[in-house]
């Protein structure tokens, strides 16, 4: 069995997918335990961050959850990353990723396309890269807002699993077909999955303040707002503060999140088009 130290001998060089370790389906030596595989291990993983958190996350709490052994677990995985980076990879897989029509039949990347099935073919026209920019950033949003735990692990690991890199190439394809030069793809692609990682992060850890209290999405933010009102009689405050405040206009906090990321993710794509009308430098 690896120790978890060794992880950080080589950090770039270290992950589950890694060494032939996310390959290994049963018990190393010897019976498994029964009734046991590494997908249950696995599923059992996301229940347990979804109901839990990463912070209560344990290997002893998970085999409390399957009602075995904290040893039993290691029949599986060597160490507490790598079924993190197992859960990370499969809560990945929820995600629907377009395909791109070619002659030859649907273009999509590699590995599944989540439990939905896959998202319907969209032409390869001109046009069809902006609906499927939206549809990915909406996707991305949606699993950071679904699995809150998953926003730190994403930065921690490597992300090569067969559902994160299915979701990487979905992206590439996507900003290769905007029609921008080779050196600008990666700047278009941090600036929007960037911002989309953000803004789901924060729009999670939300609603787990919410659940956390006991309280509505709204009932919080009435009285989050209460005391941010209180502050801002304070002198020096500025006026602009309270006007975002008031611009809320009667929505409730869901149409605010919707209405913020629609516009954010727009005023991303308007910069896509804006680089691709952009005279070339000379040269």
């Amino acid at each position: 069995m690896a120790k978890a130290a060794a992880r950080t001998k080589n950090p770039a060089r270290t992950s589950v997918w890694l060494q032939g370790k996310a390959a290994r389906g049963g018990a190393r030596k010897g019976d498994q335990p029964s009734g046991l595989d590494r997908e249950r291990v696995t599923e059992a993983s996301v229940r347990l961050l979804d109901a839990e958190g990463l912070a209560k996350f344990s290997m002893r709490r998970l085999a409390a959850e399957l009602n075995v052994t904290a040893m039993s677990v290691y029949w599986y995985v060597d160490t507490k990353d790598d079924l993190l980076e197992l859960a990370l990879d499969a809560v990945c897989g929820e995600m629907r990723l377009p395909q791109w029509e070619t002659p030859e039949g649907p273009e999509t990347p590699e590995g599944p396309q989540g439990p939905e099935g896959k998202a319907s073919a969209a032409a390869a026209t001109g046009e069809a890269w902006r609906d499927h920019l939206r549809a990915l950033a909406h996707e991305y949003r949606s699993l950071l807002i679904r699995h809150p735990w998953i926003s730190p692990l994403v930065g921690r690991y490597l992300n090569i699993g067969p559902n994160w890199l299915a979701f990487a190439v979905a992206i590439q394809q996507t900003v290769r077909r905007t029609g921008l030069p080779a050196h600008t793809q990666n700047g278009a692609i941090s600036a929007v999955f960037q911002f989309v990682y953000g803004f789901g992060t924060i729009e999670g850890h939300y609603m787990a303040r919410c659940a956390e209290a006991g309280m509505t999405q709204e009932e919080y933010y009435r009285e989050s707002v209460g005391t941010v009102e209180d502050e801002l009689s304070a002198p020096g405050v500025p006026d602009s503060a309270k006007e975002l405040l008031a611009a809320r206009d009667g929505t409730t906090v869901e149409e605010m999140w919707e209405r913020d990321f629609t516009i954010a993710l727009d005023l991303m794509i308007a910069g896509i088009e804006a680089l691709l009308t952009r005279p070339a430098p000379p040269g």
